[in-house]
């Protein structure tokens, strides 16, 4: 049974380790301290445009879900930013990845922020299988500085 939740204290070390694999698929690696301020800004209820989830799998996490609402120029509401999402590979195809975007597009929609965007990488297949299934692609290219 899959049951997706706000992520809490008591969710660092398994947190940690799903958030740990998924900078490595994006080859990326961020020191303690960005670790440590993340998951505390990801739990404090203070913090309101910051959002943590994360999916159980028969009482064991097993996916991860971080969201930013932030305002928009072309809106008058403020948009969700799905800014990660990952399920562990031997959960993946079971309706995990889904559950967790469904209930960040339910928490965005609850907050009054109905647009809901986010990225991927083109090669990052299965993913966008899924992603094509419940959003649209867009044209848009990312750059950075």
């Amino acid at each position: 049974m899959i049951a997706v939740r706000a992520l809490c204290a008591g969710d660092e070390a398994a947190w940690r380790t799903l958030w740990c694999a998924y900078l490595a698929f994006y080859e990326t690696q961020l020191d303690d301290r960005i670790f440590n301020l993340s998951f505390a800004r990801l739990i404090d209820p203070d913090i309101e445009d910051y959002q943590g989830l994360v999916a159980d799998l028969n009482g064991v996490t097993v996916g991860l879900a971080h969201s930013i609402y932030h305002r928009h120029g072309w809106q008058a509401v403020d948009v969700c930013y799905l800014q990660d999402l990952y399920v562990a590979p031997q959960h993946r195809g079971t309706g995990i990845g889904r559950a967790l975007i469904e209930a960040v597009f339910d928490a965005a929609d609850a907050a009054g922020k109905p647009a809901v965007y986010w990225l991927t990488q083109g090669h990052n297949t299965a993913a966008r299988a899924l992603y094509d299934r419940i959003g649209s692609v867009t044209p848009f290219i990312k750059y950075k500085r």
